[in-house]
C-alpha cells in the first residue's frame, strides 16, 4: 500500500513539475526584451498612457501586449508590429494576427536578418502604386496612390471620413482646391474623433488625427498626375505611411494642401478607404 502511494505521489509531483516547466517555457517565449518593448519609450511616446496608466512597467507591458500591438503602437524606437507585418508578406502569411509572434521573430531572427520594423507608432508603410502611363485610356486615372493604415484604431475613423469628403470632388480648369476647407473643421460635431496628432515633434491626443494621411496620399497622387501644389507643408516628424518628401500636413485653417487645376479639362478626385487601404486617384473628365 505504501509503495503504491509513493508511486502515485511521485507521478503527481512529476506532473506538477512538467506543468510548471511548460508554463515557464511559454512565459519565456513571450517575455519581450527591450528590442521590441522599451517601457520608457512607450511611456514617453504616448501621452494618453501617461494619464491612464502612469510610469509602471507591468501595466505598460500589459497594455502593449493586450492592446498596443494591435493598435499599431511602437514598443520601441526600432519596432512597430504592424509596420513589421506589412513590410514582410512572408511573416504575415505565417503569423496572421498573432502579434506576439512578430515580436519574437524580430528578436530572434528579424533584426539579425536586417529586417526593418521602425515606424511612427500609429501608422503603416505605404503601398507602392506606379504612375499611370502617358497613353493611359481616358477612363484611367492620370495619377493614383495608395497607403496602408490600421483599420482597428480610432484614427481609421478620421481617415475614412476625410477620404469620403474629398471623394467625387470636381475641380474646373483654373479653379483652386483647398483640402482643409473640403474636409470641414475637425470637430466632433463634424464626425471626427480623438486620435494621436503631431504637435511640436511629439504625438499628443487631438481631434482628427489621421487626416494628414489622406492629404499626403492626395499629394502623392497629384505628383503622379503632374499637378503641382500651390501650398504644401511637410510634417515635423517622419511619418511611416509614405516616403519622405511626399507627405503633406494640415493644421487648422492656416496650414493647408492646395492646388489649381492646370489642365484644360475638369478633374475629379476619387478616394476610397477600405479595410486598411487608402487609395486616392485623379481623373480627367
Amino acid at each position: 500500500m505504501k509503495q503504491k502511494l509513493s508511486i502515485i505521489l511521485s507521478m503527481v509531483l512529476c506532473f506538477c513539475m512538467l506543468l510548471g516547466s511548460t508554463s515557464y517555457v511559454r512565459a519565456a517565449q513571450t517575455s519581450l526584451t527591450s528590442l521590441t518593448f522599451d517601457a520608457d519609450y512607450y511611456y514617453n511616446t504616448y501621452p494618453d498612457l501617461q494619464t491612464a496608466i502612469g510610469n509602471d512597467y507591468s501595466r505598460l507591458y500589459s497594455h502593449y501586449v493586450n492592446s498596443g500591438l494591435a493598435e499599431g503602437r511602437s514598443g520601441s524606437a526600432e519596432f512597430n508590429c504592424l509596420v513589421y507585418r506589412n513590410n514582410y508578406p512572408d511573416l504575415a502569411a505565417s503569423f496572421g494576427n498573432d502579434y506576439l509572434a512578430y515580436c519574437v521573430h524580430y528578436e530572434n531572427y528579424g533584426k539579425a536578418e536586417g529586417r526593418v520594423a521602425a515606424g511612427d507608432g500609429m501608422t503603416l508603410p505605404a503601398a507602392v502604386t506606379d504612375e499611370m502611363p502617358v497613353d493611359a485610356p481616358a477612363d484611367a486615372p492620370i495619377g493614383t496612390y495608395s497607403t496602408a493604415y490600421s483599420p482597428n484604431i480610432p484614427r481609421a475613423v478620421n481617415v475614412a471620413l476625410a477620404a469620403s469628403r474629398i471623394n467625387g470632388v470636381v475641380v474646373a480648369p483654373g479653379e483652386s482646391f483647398s483640402y482643409t476647407r473640403t474636409i470641414l473643421p475637425r470637430t466632433t460635431a463634424n464626425g471626427y474623433v480623438e486620435a494621436p496628432v503631431i504637435v511640436n515633434k511629439k504625438y499628443v491626443p487631438g481631434i482628427g488625427g489621421g487626416i494628414c494621411q489622406v492629404s499626403s496620399t492626395l499629394y502623392a497622387a497629384m505628383l503622379a498626375a503632374g499637378l503641382p501644389a500651390t501650398e504644401r507643408h511637410p510634417h515635423s516628424l517622419k511619418v511611416g505611411y509614405i516616403p519622405e518628401g511626399m507627405d503633406a500636413t494640415v493644421s487648422g485653417t492656416t496650414i493647408d494642401l492646395r492646388f489649381t487645376n492646370i489642365f484644360e479639362e475638369p478633374i475629379q478626385i476619387q478616394a476610397v478607404a477600405d479595410q486598411g487601404t487608402l487609395t486616392v486617384s485623379i481623373y480627367k473628365q
